[in-house]
């Protein structure tokens, strides 16, 4: 990346010798407080606090209350996390319990090769 594309914080980072950390906008819809779009926003709300401190935006939206966005975001099924930033844009369907899964997802962690 050339200095002219980064912004002025990446910029400062860079000269000081300092990681420029990833900030995250995450958006859960769900369906009302059900069971499983309470484990959901449990999982996501656990999972951003200890890999995403301080660096992470989440807004969750209940299609019950504001249905005209499950058209517009394309949710065929609830509850669904989609990380809009850092890209790729990724959706993640269910109760997000499958920690490992969605950690490799949000590019948080390495998907391990299993072994032949």
């Amino acid at each position: 990346m050339t200095r002219s594309k980064m912004s002025l914080q990446q910029q400062q980072a860079a000269g000081s010798g300092k990681s420029v950390e990833k900030t995250y906008l995450l958006y859960l819809y769900i369906a009302g407080l059900s069971p499983r779009s309470q484990r959901a926003i449990d999982n996501v709300r656990k999972i951003c606090e200890e890999r995403l401190r301080g660096r992470y935006e989440l807004v969750i939206r209940d299609i019950y209350q504001e249905p005209v966005l499950a058209k517009q975001e394309q949710i065929l099924a609830v509850p669904t996390l989609i990380k809009k930033l850092p890209p790729p844009l990724r959706k993640f369907v269910g109760d997000m319990s499958n920690t490992e899964k969605l950690l490799v997802g949000l590019d948080l962690k390495v998907k391990q090769e299993k072994p032949r």
